[in-house]
This record gives C-alpha cells, sequence and structure tokens, in this order.
C-alpha cells in the first residue's frame, strides 16, 4: 500500500506554469507523490526546480505525451489518482511558422493522454473512477477577440484565431468528449496572460526584461494597443490547486487576474522599474522600444470574468501587475545564470544526457 494518499501526474512541470506548480504541489501537500512529466523541450528546464528535485514526495520522468506504450508504463508504475495537464506548445509566433507541430503536441498529445488515463482509470482492479480526476489546463485565446467591452465567460464561444489558440480549442473539445462519451472524470480551466520568475524569454515581459538589461531593443507588435489580462503565474497556481481539490467534475473555469492594460503601457512600466533597478536615468529605457510588424491574426483584447471561480470556489487573484513585475523584474536580475543557461541552451545537453526518454 502506497505511502501517499495521492500521486499525481503533472505534464509540463519543467515549463514555465508547470514549474510553479509542481513546486506549489510538492510544498503544501507532502503526503502526495508528484510525479513531473516532461519533455525537456527548449522550453522545458530542470533549473527551474532546483529547490525541490531532492524532495522525497517528488519524482521526474523524462517522456514524451505522444508515446502511448510509455505513458501506459508510468500509468501502470504510479497508479495516478490525478492528471494535471500542462505539457503544450504555447508561442503565437512559432504556431504560425510551424502549425503542425502545434496539432501534434497540443491536440494529438492530449487524445494520447487522455487514452491512457481511460484505460487504466476503466481497467483498474476496482473499475472506478471516484477520485480520480484529468484536469486540462487550456488558455483565454480559445475565445478569440473582444471589442471595447464584454469579458470572456465560460459560456462564451469559441473563436480561436491563431494555429495555437485553434489547437488547444481542439483539445478542450476533446477532453469534453471523453467526459460526455467516456465517463472521464475531467475538469477545464481557461486562463489568462501569464507572467512570473522562470519564464523562457520569447514572451513579451521576459523579453522586454532581458532586452533592456542588455540595451537592446525591445519590439512592440503594431501600435502596442493590444489589451491583455495580467495574471501572476502564482496566483494561477493557486488557482489551479483550488480547481483540482473544489472543482465540480465536467466543469470550465476561467482564471483572470483582473488586471487588464495595454501591451504598450505594460512595456512603459517595465521600462521605469528596470531603470530603477538599473541606476538608470528616468526614461532611458523608453528609448528601447521598437514597433514592429503587426503579427496576422493579432487579437486585440482579451480579458477574463473569473466570478465562477471566485464564487464557488473561493479564489481570487492576490497580485496587481505593478507589485507583480518588480517581484518578477528582482527575480531575472538576481539570476542572470538562469537566463544565459536557457538561451544559450546550455542546459539542454546536460538533461539529455542525464534523462534518456525510455
Amino acid at each position: 500500500m502506497s505511502a501517499f494518499k495521492k500521486t499525481i501526474l503533472i505534464t509540463g512541470g519543467a515549463g514555465f506554469i508547470g514549474s510553479h506548480v509542481v513546486r506549489l504541489f510538492v510544498n503544501k501537500y507532502p503526503d502526495y507523490k508528484i510525479v513531473n512529466l516532461d519533455k525537456l523541450t527548449y522550453a522545458g528546464n530542470l533549473e527551474n526546480l532546483k529547490d525541490i528535485e531532492q524532495k522525497q514526495n517528488y519524482v521526474f520522468e523524462r517522456g514524451d505525451i505522444l508515446d502511448s506504450a510509455f505513458l501506459q508504463k508510468i500509468f501502470e508504475q504510479y497508479n495516478f489518482d490525478g492528471v494535471i495537464h500542462l505539457a503544450a506548445e504555447s508561442h503565437v509566433d512559432r504556431s504560425i511558422s510551424n502549425p503542425i507541430e502545434f496539432v501534434v503536441t497540443n491536440v494529438i498529445g492530449t487524445v494520447t493522454l487522455l487514452n491512457a488515463a481511460k484505460h487504466h482509470w476503466n481497467t483498474s482492479l476496482d473499475n472506478k473512477t471516484e477520485g480520480k480526476l484529468f484536469y486540462h489546463v487550456s488558455t483565454d485565446e480559445v475565445y478569440g477577440s473582444l471589442g471595447a467591452e464584454g469579458h470572456f465567460t465560460e459560456e462564451t464561444k469559441y473563436d480561436p484565431h491563431s494555429p495555437y489558440s485553434a489547437s488547444k480549442a481542439s483539445s478542450d473539445h476533446f477532453v469534453r468528449a471523453y467526459y460526455d462519451t467516456f465517463g472521464l472524470p475531467v475538469v477545464i480551466s481557461n486562463c489568462s496572460n501569464n507572467y512570473g520568475s522562470h519564464h523562457f524569454p520569447e514572451k513579451l515581459i521576459p523579453l522586454a526584461i532581458n532586452n533592456i538589461k542588455n540595451n537592446k531593443p525591445v519590439p512592440v507588435y503594431g501600435k502596442g494597443e493590444n489589451v491583455r489580462d495580467w495574471l501572476y503565474v502564482e496566483d494561477h497556481a493557486s488557482a489551479i490547486d483550488t480547481i483540482f481539490h473544489k472543482g465540480k467534475v465536467g466543469d470550465t473555469y476561467n482564471v483572470g487576474g483582473n488586471n487588464e492594460w495595454r501591451n504598450i503601457d505594460i512595456v512603459h512600466l517595465l521600462c521605469q522599474i528596470m531603470d530603477k533597478k538599473l541606476g538608470r536615468e528616468n526614461g532611458e529605457s523608453v528609448k528601447l522600444i521598437t514597433f514592429v510588424k503587426d503579427r496576422a491574426g493579432h487579437d486585440l483584447r482579451y480579458a477574463i470574468d473569473s466570478t465562477k471561480l471566485q464564487n464557488d470556489l473561493g479564489w481570487k487573484p492576490s497580485v496587481k501587475p505593478e507589485q507583480g513585475l518588480e517581484k518578477t523584474v528582482d527575480w531575472y536580475l538576481a539570476n542572470e545564470e538562469w537566463l544565459n543557461h536557457v538561451t544559450s541552451g546550455a542546459y539542454q545537453k546536460y538533461y539529455e544526457q542525464q534523462y534518456v526518454i525510455r
């Protein structure tokens, strides 16, 4: 009999959001065994989890969610009680240049994982799914674009505009189909833009921090008028914890930060913070802002209504961008070695030697 109360599989746990979820669960639930499954692509970095890698309730497995035999093997080995599925290709620009990669990972990978859960939980000795949960973490981009007014709710019609958001919308539909068709216990959350520490510097905020620090141009699409609802990543991890433990099977929950900012305003705020932290003259970093040709199919505005999550489950965001951005900048400035490793790819060869995909 296992010494642990629950055994949970977290996919994509070496990535940005995933590493924060893994850290939270490992530290908060010492009576849970947390199995982190990650393929260790360019955005998956075990250096994100150095502080908890020796914990007794933490295990890392390097593998691919597309490998059904591998998934079957680890489901049998660990007998998972729950799955928190975060593994995904997530960068919109990359999806425009290589849509097929996003279809394969985000759609086929999710279905392969769903099949593994369905097979194992339906053929276990007690033949029951009570207490089991497949939690699929998705994005608000599946809803498309808003005008000047309104917010995305759980009832908003899907209207994806990029290959990335289309792939995530498709994976959402498959998760619901497995609930409706097979009775697989599932829950879905759709979150707004995340920011915080350990973020690979390809997205707006970490890219801007890195470029400002190195006096490089800070690219801003169009006129920077696109509006996003910014959610501090530790708030998102807390929401995932809440939904996993309290969410209603079959339901969807929107997770937002209640913090709408235009991209250009976020970059200006970052410039002010960086000038202060680096001892530069106020306004010096703003000169690095460079407007570039807008992204194809660039959604104008996202805004999340997280009333259901707040009212039904008692969660609410706790960090405002002014506070969260300063904490984020402090982390990046204090972790230059991490940044150098992930941007150079130096860590990848090391971990590929340490963890061979089996």
